[in-house]
């Protein structure tokens, strides 16, 4: 016992330390400094009321901050002040007119929110664009036109400020923050890697169930994690790799892409496997562990500045398993049982063999010891990451009733008009900015994110407004106060994404001392009360919007589900004609990378709708079986296409290319008319002859393994390109499934498992 809470709080230690190292304390960090500057220039040049006025225009500037690419970072940064401070401007002027100001906030919280059109960019503005409004109600009103200017130029004094610094500090410290991003990468992949490890040992209950893609659906919620981690460090890593030290990180970045490829293939014969020799799997298993445990302390190195320790090379055990079960094959020559093992054991020795090959190139890389392979990525590098400038196209292409971003603008606007009147109605009315600052951060696109968001928001609440009151009733000096806000404000930003618990928590604690700056309060017990009851009130508004006018996943993942069709039927379609490739370099190779990047993110999309949708009312709930059914085929036809890819790269001295030739390009049309949702289908075992009816592909998967004495890799080929024809008939097949139960007037909608 005491030797596992050793190792427990051993875990514990290094995951604070990781944390601690990670981008986005630093990034927080950084955010406090650059407001603690703007604050003290502020503070030493104009008094207390200038500094307190421009800690305002940083938190609305701030916002945006995160790490990203220096290109377009100045443009970024500076969208939120230019559209706030108008804003705030008019709210100082008007808030002594209450029915006015709520004519204002309400068409400017629709117009705020529409900026979430532009995704994961466009919801920090929407968020600092509402600061900007309900900062401006905390203090009391002005007594003047030329007192609401002042305090505007004081905001807008410190907005700008802080914008040239962010701009610069990412500069400074963009070579940090893609190293940070790469070992929080690495670590991702670790963590997938042990998942997969225990797929490895994990003994089905049945037959059955050893067949059920389901069974895949804890990797599936990892893989759509990373991909979503994936899209930032491509961001942030292959911006200009120009320099040695960038291009080593891009080529490490490369590697995992291609690691990731290499465990779906890694999983294809587990099943099979287990059936027949459960033990086989165990030494494989522990590889696998020990290989995620070398990409683990690679990343622990990189977040140290240190050299990493080279890893370990594990061919040797693996030619030995296979050696073993090749022996016991030669010794029994006419069991089919026995050969069908050495041929399953061969199969993913080679597999693990490919993941144990990127881990080694990993840490080489990181050595210095590897130049990087980069061809492509260098010329093509912008294709690989978001855009860096604004464009008016998503605001176009919202006017649509069943447009989430336009729905969510209504919703928010509708809460904010409620939230307002409410508030003005209650005794502590001169406190409605805070009602309304917790219906902006907890009412979010889904109602998930929004329920995820109202927990963690009370709980914040509660503790931090705790702190803050018992801070205010010691009376310290207002320089004091003002530092703390720093530094919660700094808190604040670098956990919004890893623990709002703790975001809600310490923005409790700026906002309450900040508000007590701006207002000049002195009665820290009542704020206790009043906060409590504001934030209550808050979250109970957003949570009952939540319901009105809402984007449920039913209406938007028929267009994932086509998303995701289309783009495996792409991704098929180039991942086949590597054969044709003399070396993986130029045009050809740019396509199929980028085709592989969208069949991945498609089939994430598809997965973190799911789990959204589970959620959400039994009526209107997409068909979660069905879903799970085709998240798990199209995970299982990833891993074949990615099995055939690495057949053509790594193996392609093994193949008789003008053999296999026909059978890839009938292969890649079967899969493509398959997958086409524009065109009906009808489900069928594929038969693919050539142009004088010869048969290239076998109507049915041969049950039969390839000889596992044959150094030919075609027959394994061939047998990969059947499966994946099989897989992608399924695909659509559930594909069509999907689409029929989310048809108007179709049945009641499959519960989900329990």
């Amino acid at each position: 016992m005491a030797l596992l809470q050793g190792t427990s709080l051993n875990q514990r230690l290094v995951q604070a330390r990781r944390t601690l190292l990670s981008a986005a304390i630093l990034n927080g960090a950084s955010v406090a400094v650059g407001m603690a500057l703007v604050v003290a220039v502020m503070y030493a040049a104009l008094g207390m009321a200038a500094a307190s006025n421009a800690s305002v225009g940083t938190i609305i500037a701030l916002i945006s901050d995160t790490p990203r690419a220096r290109r377009g970072k100045f443009s970024h940064l500076l969208a939120a002040p230019l559209l706030g401070l108008p804003l705030f401007l008019a709210v100082q002027l008007l808030r002594g007119h209450p029915v006015e100001l709520g004519l204002l906030l309400v068409p400017a919280t629709f117009l705020a929110f529409l900026s979430t059109a532009w995704g994961r960019a466009g919801m920090p503005v929407a968020a600092a664009v509402m600061f900007a409004m309900l900062l401006a109600m905390a203090p009391q009103p002005a007594s003047s036109l030329q007192e609401a200017l002042l305090r505007t130029a004081w905001c807008a004094c410190g907005a700008f400020l802080y914008v040239l610094y962010a701009t610069a500090s990412n500069a400074l410290l963009n070579g940090r923050y893609r190293t940070q991003t790469m070992a929080s990468v690495l670590l991702s992949v670790a963590a997938l890697m042990r998942t997969h490890a225990g797929r490895f040992t994990r003994v089905p209950a049945d037959s059955a169930q050893a067949d059920d893609p389901r069974a895949v659906g804890d990797v599936l919620q990892r893989q759509a994690a990373l991909a979503e981690q994936l899209q930032a460090a491509r961001d942030l890593i292959l911006e200009s790799p120009s320099t040695p030290r960038r291009q080593r990180l891009a080529g490490m970045l490369i590697v995992v892409l291609e690691l990731r490829d290499r465990l779906i293939a890694g999983e294809l014969d587990i099943e099979r496997l287990q059936a027949i020799q459960p033990a086989a799997l165990a030494p494989l298993a522990a590889t696998l562990d020990t290989m995620a445990d070398e990409v683990a302390a690679l990343a622990d190195a990189m977040l140290l500045g240190r050299t990493p320790e080279p890893a370990s090379d594990h061919r040797a055990a693996l030619q030995a398993l296979r050696d073993r079960a090749e022996a016991l094959a030669a010794a029994n020559p006419h069991d089919d049982e026995i050969l069908e093992r050495a041929a399953l054991v061969r199969s993913v020795c080679v597999r693990v063999g490919d993941e144990d090959a990127a881990v080694r190139q990993l840490t080489a890389l990181a050595r210095g010891e590897q130049a990087p392979q980069l061809s492509a990525v260098r010329r093509g590098w912008q294709l690989f990451v978001s855009p860096a400038y604004w464009s008016i196209q998503p605001l176009l292409g919202v006017w649509h009733w069943r447009q989430p971003a336009l729905r969510h603008a209504l919703r928010a606007a509708l809460a904010i008009g409620a939230g307002y009147t409410l508030a003005r109605l209650l005794p502590w009315g001169s406190r409605d900015y805070w009602v309304l600052l917790t219906i902006v951060v907890v009412l979010r696109g889904s109602l998930a994110q929004t329920l995820e968001r109202r927990n963690a928001r009370v709980a914040g609440t509660l503790v931090g407004s705790g702190l803050a009151v018992g801070l205010l009733a010691l009376h310290p000096p207002a320089a004091v106060l003002l530092l703390v806000v720093v530094v919660a404000q700094g808190v604040a930003h670098a956990f919004v994404v890893r623990h709002y618990a703790t975001t809600a928590l310490a923005g409790s604690v700026m906002g309450l001392l900040l508000a007590h700056l701006l207002y000049s309060g002195d009665k820290p017990a009542l704020d206790f009360i009043e906060r409590v009851g504001d934030t209550l009130l808050g979250t109970g508004i957003a949570w009952a919007f939540s319901y009105v006018l809402p984007s449920w996943e039913r209406h938007q993942i028929a267009d994932t589900v086509r998303r995701v069709a289309r783009a495996m039927g792409r991704h098929a379609r180039f991942s086949l004609a590597l054969a044709t490739l003399a070396e993986v370099t130029g045009q050809p190779e740019l396509a199929w990378r980028l085709a592989r990047r969208e069949a991945y993110d498609a089939l994430s999309a598809l997965v973190l709708a799911s789990n959204r949708a589970l959620v959400e009312p039994r009526a209107v709930r997409p068909p979660i079986a069905a879903l799970e059914q085709l998240q798990g085929h199209g995970y299982q036809l990833l891993g074949q296409l990615s099995a055939i890819q690495s057949i053509l790269l790594l193996r392609r001295q093994r193949l008789q290319l003008d053999a296999v030739q026909p059978a890839l390009d009938a292969a890649a049309r079967v899969i493509e008319e398959a997958l086409d949702m524009t065109r009906p289908w009808q489900p069928s075992e594929p038969h693919v002859h050539d142009a004088d009816d010869a048969p290239l592909l076998g109507s049915a998967v041969p049950e039969v393994l390839p000889d596992p004495f044959e150094s030919d890799s075609s027959a394994w080929l061939l047998r990969r390109l059947a499966l994946a024809c099989r897989l992608a008939g399924a695909v659509r097949a559930d594909a069509d499934r999907v689409l029929a139960e989310l048809a108007p007037g179709s049945p009641e909608p499959v519960p989900a498992r329990a």
